[in-house]
C-alpha cells in the first residue's frame, strides 16, 4: 500500500492505494478530528480491500493528532456547506481524472456522514453513500443550510446508514424521517443498520472502552467495507 499527501488545487488530501492500483475510490469524509491517525487507519484499511481511499481535509491542516478538540469544534461551527460540498466536487474531479476512477463513492463519519448524505445528493456521479452516525442536528445549526433529510430523498446512489442508537444528535425521530425519505426513493438500495445502545461515534476507538460501541463498530466495518467493494465493482 502507498500513502501520500496530494494536492487538489489548493486542497490537500491524504491519499492511500493499493499495490497493483485500483480504478475504484471511496471518498472519505472524516469526523471532527479531521485526518488524525484514526481516519489514516480507516483509508488503509479501504485501500486493502483493494481500493483507493481519498479523504478530504475538513480543516486544512490541523487535526486531533495535533490540535485540541475544543478547538476543531470551534472550527466545526464555522463550516459553510456549499463552500465543502464544492471542496468534496473538487476531490471527486480528481478521482475521476488524475486518479483514472471508474467508478467512486463517499463514506463519512459524524459530521462527515451528513455531509455524505448531502454530496449523495448534490452529485450523480456517486456509485455509493456511506453515512456513519451522521450528525443531523434538531433544531439544525445555524451553518447547517442545506436539509439532509429532504435532500436524502432525491439520491440515486444505493445508500448504506449505520445508526447508533443511543445517539445524542440524530434522534429517533429524525433517524426515522431519513429513513422513510431514502425509502421513498424510486432507485438506489437503502440498507440501514442499527446498533442498539451505540453511542454516536461509535466507529472512534477512543468510545470502545464501551463494549457495545466496540462490538458495533466491528460488526459494521466489515460489512461497510464489503458494501463499497460491491457497488464499486
Amino acid at each position: 500500500m502507498d500513502t501520500q499527501t496530494v494536492a487538489v488545487g489548493d486542497l490537500s488530501a491524504h491519499l492511500a492505494r493499493p499495490e497493483g492500483g485500483s480504478d475504484g475510490v471511496m471518498l472519505l469524509l472524516p469526523m471532527i478530528t479531521g485526518i488524525d491517525a484514526q481516519v489514516r487507519t480507516f483509508a488503509a484499511d479501504v485501500a486493502a480491500t483493494g481500493i483507493n481511499a481519498l479523504v478530504w481535509d475538513p480543516w486544512h491542516g490541523p487535526s486531533l493528532d495535533d490540535t485540541p478538540q475544543e478547538r476543531l469544534f470551534e472550527l466545526m461551527g464555522q463550516l459553510d456547506d456549499e463552500t465543502c460540498l464544492s471542496e468534496m466536487g473538487a476531490l471527486l474531479d480528481y478521482a475521476h481524472g488524475d486518479l483514472g476512477a471508474r467508478r467512486v463513492g463517499v463514506m463519512g463519519w459524524c459530521l462527515g456522514g451528513r455531509f455524505a448524505l448531502l454530496l449523495g445528493a448534490r452529485d450523480a456521479r456517486l456509485a455509493n453513500v456511506v453515512a456513519y452516525h451522521p450528525s443531523i442536528w434538531d433544531p439544525a445549526p445555524a451553518n447547517h443550510a442545506l436539509d439532509t433529510v429532504a435532500l436524502a430523498a432525491t439520491t440515486t446512489a444505493p445508500v448504506m446508514v449505520l445508526h447508533a442508537g443511543a445517539d445524542t444528535i440524530l434522534t429517533t425521530g429524525t433517524f426515522e424521517a431519513l429513513q422513510a425519505a431514502l425509502q421513498s426513493r424510486e432507485s438506489g438500495a437503502t440498507i440501514v443498520h442499527a446498533y442498539p445502545g451505540a453511542e454516536h461515534g461509535f466507529s472512534a476507538p477512543a468510545r470502545h472502552d464501551n463494549v457495545v460501541n466496540k462490538a458495533a463498530w466491528e460488526l459494521s466495518w466489515p460489512q461497510v467495507l464489503a458494501f463499497a467493494k460491491a457497488t464499486l465493482g
